[in-house]
């Protein structure tokens, strides 16, 4: 993307913004996008807005760890300005909003999980983002599950790829939890998507 498409996209996508919304993107690298692949999603990545001295951040869980991103770096990682706006169905309250920047603080410096499991003191990034929520909200984003069922329900996934990945053994009851069941949760409303 060049400088041009992202000065747009960031105008785009600010000009809805609203702190504690979820932003998802499309990350151009091999594990991610078999992450979108194995999910049937365009999604590979998701993080939230805040808002801090002015400035628009997401804070996210990314190798290696948990941290502030400005928005426009945010938005320069996805590919095909492939970005979406989601936003919870009941506006938050300016206590809600401290308590989601309190429970992500807690989380801030915790290393990447690349095993994606859900029962870890590591996060990633669909994990941190459910974490948050839950424990500042009571919102459940999307859907934990094993890996099994993951892959279950998605027969287009690669299996050949996964069981290079996990060294040779799938762990199949590991429980995860996906971008692309954060994507599609009802309790979410879409408010920008160029998808």
């Amino acid at each position: 993307m060049n400088t041009q498409q992202l000065d747009q996209l960031e105008k785009n996508v600010t000009a809805t913004l609203q702190q504690g919304d979820i932003l998802f993107i499309s990350i151009n690298a091999f594990l991610y996008k078999q992450v979108a692949r194995g999910t049937g999603s365009w999604s590979s990545h998701v993080g939230f807005a805040v808002q801090e001295n002015g400035e628009w951040l997401v804070i996210e869980s990314k190798v290696p760890f948990v941290c502030k991103t400005p928005l426009r770096k945010f938005l320069s990682r996805t590919c095909n300005n492939e970005v979406m706006v989601r936003r919870l169905k009941n506006p938050l309250s300016d206590h809600q909003i401290d308590q989601l920047k309190q429970s992500a603080e807690k989380r801030m410096g915790r290393l990447y999980h690349l095993g994606f499991k859900f029962d870890s003191n590591r996060q990633f990034c669909s994990k941190f983002v459910y974490q948050v929520y839950k424990e500042a909200l009571g919102v459940e984003l999307g859907k934990v599950q094993t890996l099994e069922q993951l892959l279950t329900e998605n027969p287009q996934a690669s299996v050949g790829f996964w069981r290079c990945w996990y060294l040779g053994f799938i762990p199949w009851q590991r429980k995860t939890l996906t971008p692309a069941s954060q994507i599609s949760d009802p309790s979410l409303n879409t408010v920008f998507s160029t998808i």
